[in-house]
């Protein structure tokens, strides 16, 4: 396919179609560009001799030149015999209102926010595009894939309130704007773990936290307000209790994209559910064969909870591990690894990457033919200032930290989240920012990943990521997989082997390890400070337990 593109008139701005130029390269077609402040007459000459499928012209300047020079436009491509190729026109947006009072002149108008993505959209579908739904993706890799090299992104949203309504809302001003691929349906409490026993529901806490649904028709509106703009994928927490009647009620009412779970929490341990730690490791298993039996994907989102609870960076590598490999033995054939920057806050960002890359490396130890996995990055929920302006900052140093690492999916963490849950408006806002960084980014960064301090630290993880796993294995050695039983895992927790600072005084694990940041790392250390390797660590908790016991 050829596609030319041309600055009309006065226009000297060419940046939007040198942009819109390349995109269309680097899908193969071939390109012709005749320069800023084109004439009409320049323009016609060059379509008939170069004969483009797609000519797509910019003008951005005044709304009333625009309406005589794309009048004389059109008036020109009919006596040229070239009224029947694709135009596409960009400029500001008072001009694109313009542009549209021509109907059926343009194919499609780009104001200058569209994404790459959206571009290579137009370009695909041919001089009938396709509309509404059927025009994005609605499972989740055909998504990644269709929207690849830039990550989609996915933002929680729920409005605490009385009642669904402000949600509702909310949503459709979200799948308007375009700005998400995936809208995550925040729940409150009551939702998530006494959706299907509403005896137990506590009228006084609704709302507290999420969107308080309550009914299918509920959750069946939500989504119903996504069918507009963008068409975004929809996904919710999973239930807390009542594992897989909730998962099915899922994606019976909004299609649920992909499940999230976790292994060691969203129970009794974290008191976000009511199931004791070894039989929740159980459900968490049974919910990943139900959705591996339906080819629905699966999200782990548990390294980063022992992140946010100051556990060293070993018993993060260690769970991201773990929870890969009992994924794949449960059936799961798209994984989406979850790896939430500044976790804790006090990481440096050198010893931030070394962590995220040495879970990529033992995550990804699993994959073949029968088993993928999705990288989904996220900024650390902890490590938002308050300050607006510095909560922005945040933000984008944190995407461009992450696009270092090749993200299918951005989790987009809105700069308010140190001060209240994101509206509507702040969604999209934060959103286009993480877009935009993205973007930025895919045009051509420095490799952070290869400083070498980073790789020293990756590989010094993964070597202290397999003394820990092995120490587990021998907890159980009569069982030929021992890092998928749930006895033996509930045992790690119990004497701790797995183990954080915050969990001091759970009634499943010890809470006994002491850890601090050095050189920007979370390492175990001993009472004056000191840091231990993980064999010393290792030592003193078996050393404990024996005595316990």
């Amino acid at each position: 396919m050829k596609v030319l593109g041309a600055s009309l008139g006065d226009c000297v701005h060419v940046a939007g179609v040198t942009r819109f130029l390349r995109v269309a390269e680097e899908m193969g077609y071939e390109t012709y560009f005749t320069g800023p402040a084109t004439d009409l007459e320049t323009l016609i000459d060059a379509a008939v001799r170069f004969n483009p499928d797609v000519i797509g012209v910019s003008y951005r300047l005044t709304p009333d030149n625009a309406r005589l020079l794309l009048a004389e436009l059109k008036a020109m491509l009919e006596a040229a015999g070239l009224a029947d190729r694709r135009l596409i026109f960009a400029g500001t947006p008072p001009v694109v209102a313009v542009a549209r009072e021509f109907d059926g002149l343009f194919e499609a108008t780009f104001e200058g926010g569209e994404s790459a993505a959206e571009v290579r959209r137009v370009l695909e579908q041919g001089p009938t595009p396709v509309q509404g739904q059927a025009a994005y993706p609605q499972r989740l890799v055909e998504r990644i894939r269709w929207k690849a090299p830039v990550p989609l992104l996915r933002h929680h949203y729920g409005e605490p309130a009385m009642t669904i309504e402000p949600t509702v809302r909310g949503i459709e001003k979200i799948a308007e704007s375009g700005a998400l691929d995936v809208i995550s349906l925040g729940a409150d409490q009551d939702a998530q773990e006494n959706f299907f026993r509403p005896s137990n529901q506590d009228p006084k806490s609704k709302g507290a936290g999420g969107v308080p649904f309550r009914t299918e028709d509920d959750l069946r509106r939500l989504y119903e307000a996504s069918r507009r703009g963008n068409y975004p994928l929809m996904r919710s927490y999973s239930g807390t209790r009542d594992h897989l009647q909730y998962a099915d009620m899922l994606v019976r009412t909004i299609n649920n994209a992909w499940c999230a779970t976790s292994l060691f929490w969203f129970n009794a341990m974290d008191g976000r559910g009511p199931s004791p730690l070894e039989q929740s490791i159980r459900e968490h298993m049974e919910l990943m064969a139900w959705h591996g039996e339906r080819d629905i994907p699966v999200e782990g989102n548990e390294p980063y909870h022992w992140g946010m609870r100051d556990a060293p960076d070993v018993v993060v590598c260690a769970v991201s591990y773990i929870y890969s490999k009992v994924a794949k033995k449960m059936g799961v054939r798209d994984y989406i690894t979850t790896y939430m920057f500044e976790s804790p806050p006090h990481l440096s960002n050198r010893m931030d990457l070394a962590k995220c890359l040495a879970q990529i490396e033992l995550a990804e130890s699993f994959v073949d033919e029968s088993f993928s996995i999705w990288r989904q990055t996220r900024t650390g929920l902890l490590s938002y200032p308050l300050g607006v302006p510095q909560a922005r900052a945040h933000l984008a140093q944190s995407v461009m930290l992450q696009m270092s690492v090749k993200p299918h999916i951005i989790h987009v963490v809105g700069y308010t989240e140190a001060d209240h849950a994101a509206t509507a408006d702040e969604v999209i806002e934060s959103a286009q920012m993480a877009g935009y960084v993205a973007e930025v980014a895919l045009r051509g960064s420095p490799d952070m990943t290869a400083d070498p301090v980073v790789q020293e630290r990756k590989e010094e993880l993964i070597a202290e990521t397999h003394v820990l796993l092995d120490a587990i294995r021998a907890l159980s050695p009569d069982l030929d997989d021992p890092l998928t039983d749930p006895a033996t895992l509930a045992r790690a927790v119990k004497i701790g082997l797995l183990d954080a600072p915050q969990l001091v005084n759970n009634p499943y694990a010890p809470g006994a390890i002491r850890t601090r940041s050095i050189d920007g790392a979370i390492r175990a250390v001993d009472e004056q400070g000191r840091p231990l390797t993980e064999r010393e660590r290792i030592d003193r908790v078996l050393a404990r337990a024996e005595v316990m016991e």
